[in-house]
């Protein structure tokens, strides 16, 4: 042994304290582990610090904004001014109060946090580089959490100065006057939206045929005619091909031009760098482990989030980390949702749990639907809006497959909508739950009364057969 490698031991030792890594932590704790947490960057990972916390604290400021400029419909009169330092304040201080809060439930639960990087130098032991040295730590179980980071581009490097990625679009020094978003996925169109309404002049480029392309096209259509109201250029089937002194070129010769480039293309999973070779284990081509339901990966080792199949979600994280511990625990654990809720905090809000009716059909599940319009519920109307909807889709039995939502406020209606499918719940059970009036929950109802035939507030079409 060389000297200044012997040991400390710990009984978990999580890597990586986003979402999943300190919930892990925190739960193995509470099962009677002592436990280690190691992280590089930032507590809360890239959710709280770069990510989740920080978009949606943008948002709701953008927001903010522009209804206080655009209220004339409602009687509003004014003419709002925007402070760009206070702003950046507040995202920064959301970050900090979330994180803190974090940190302390880890102090109480008596959580060793280590910072730095780790690497496997053998099946059961890691060396931990930081600002002070290396230290080695000896475990009896190891929980992967290292997330992922933006994915980059050959031909558009980020340089943190005209070319950014979305963490980098988050924290911009003042408000620009142009910005090119690259990638129309939520991500891209989450920013793009919020700076339009920031008054930022902003394009989006997406090589697909259409914004979304992961989501049902009556979705995304909805969101594509109020980013055209927004005055936001949309270039979709266009790819970029690099920077020029002008702005942003794209493969058919146009010129955008941009202040600031934003690089918003995906995410790539953190496996590299962390000497898996040591522990027998090789990720696929697109950097993902394999794990087993309970989220092994060998006998003593574990990965969740962003490190796995699945969408990149910071609640799929959580689950995962519920079931790892569980299972290392000796507990009979596995990850096995019905479905997994995403939303999409668009203008207006999207957000999709379960089948679609093309997913039904590709799946060889026969079903049937109705999308009740926002445009007959009371609450979206009083909002102003009136172009999303309601999509449920149930099966042959009558059982609720899939709920797809497009409208005000529809993120808080996600869960409910999971509830329904993970419960089995016929469309006759979620109909006849009572919703108060008047809310976009109401649309559940009329959806469920739609695929019955039954349909109150529109004419009677009868359900999508």
């Amino acid at each position: 042994m060389v000297v200044g490698e012997i040991p400390e031991s710990t009984g978990v030792l999580v890597i990586g304290a986003g979402p999943g890594g300190y919930v892990a932590a925190l739960r193995a704790a509470a099962a009677g582990k002592a436990v280690t947490l190691v992280e590089r960057d930032a507590v809360g990972g890239a959710c709280l610090n770069v990510g989740c916390i920080p978009s949606k604290a943008l948002i709701a400021v953008a927001e903010r904004f522009h209804q206080a400029g655009n209220g004339a419909t409602f009687g509003v009169r004014a003419e709002p001014e925007l402070d760009w330092s206070a702003l950046q304040a507040f995202l920064r201080r959301s970050v900090v109060e979330l994180t803190a809060g974090v940190h302390q439930l880890l102090s109480s639960a008596r959580v060793n946090v280590l910072s730095g990087t780790a690497r496997f130098v053998s099946p059961t032991r890691v060396a931990v580089e930081g600002a002070n040295g290396v230290r080695h730590l000896e475990f009896d179980d190891c929980i992967l959490a290292t997330g992922s980071r933006p994915m980059e581009l050959a031909a558009l490097a980020v340089d943190g100065v005209r070319v950014v990625d979305s963490t980098g679009a988050l924290f911009l020094q003042q408000r620009p006057d142009s910005v090119a978003v690259v990638g129309g996925g939520y991500i891209g169109v989450e920013l793009g939206t919020a700076l339009a309404k920031l008054g930022v002049r902003v394009a989006i480029v997406e090589r697909a045929e259409r914004l979304l392309p992961e989501l049902d096209a009556s979705l995304g259509s909805v969101v594509g005619k109020r980013l055209a109201q927004l005055g936001v250029a949309v270039h979709t089937k266009r790819s970029a091909v690099g920077m020029s002194a002008e702005g942003l070129q794209l493969d058919d010769g146009v010129v955008l031009e941009a202040e600031h480039v934003v690089v918003a293309v995906g995410r790539v999973p953190n496996s590299d760098g962390l000497g898996l070779d040591h522990v027998g284990v090789r990720p696929r081509q697109d950097g993902r482990l394999e794990v087993g339901p309970d989220r092994r990966l060998a006998r003593h080792l574990f990965a969740i989030g962003d490190l796995t199949d699945g969408p990149g979600l910071a609640h799929k994280a959580t689950a995962e980390a519920e079931v790892a511990v569980a299972a290392l625990c000796g507990e009979r654990a596995i990850f096995d949702p019905t479905v997994i809720p995403a939303v999409v905090f668009s203008d207006p809000e999207i957000a999709t749990v379960g089948l679609t009716r093309q997913q039904a059909e590709a799946a060889g599940v026969a079903s049937r639907s109705f999308r009740f319009p926002l445009a007959a519920n009371a609450r979206a109307r009083l909002d102003g809006e009136v172009g999303g909807h309601c999509e449920m889709v149930v099966d042959d039995a009558g059982t609720v497959i899939g709920v797809h939502l497009v409208g005000p406020h529809v993120s808080e209606l996600a869960g409910e909508a999971a509830l329904a499918i993970e419960m089995a719940a016929t469309v006759e059970e979620l109909t006849a739950v009572i919703h108060p009036h008047p809310t976009v929950s109401e649309s559940l109802s009329e959806a469920g009364w739609g695929v019955m035939g039954r349909a109150l507030h529109v004419h009677r079409l009868g359900a999508r057969s």
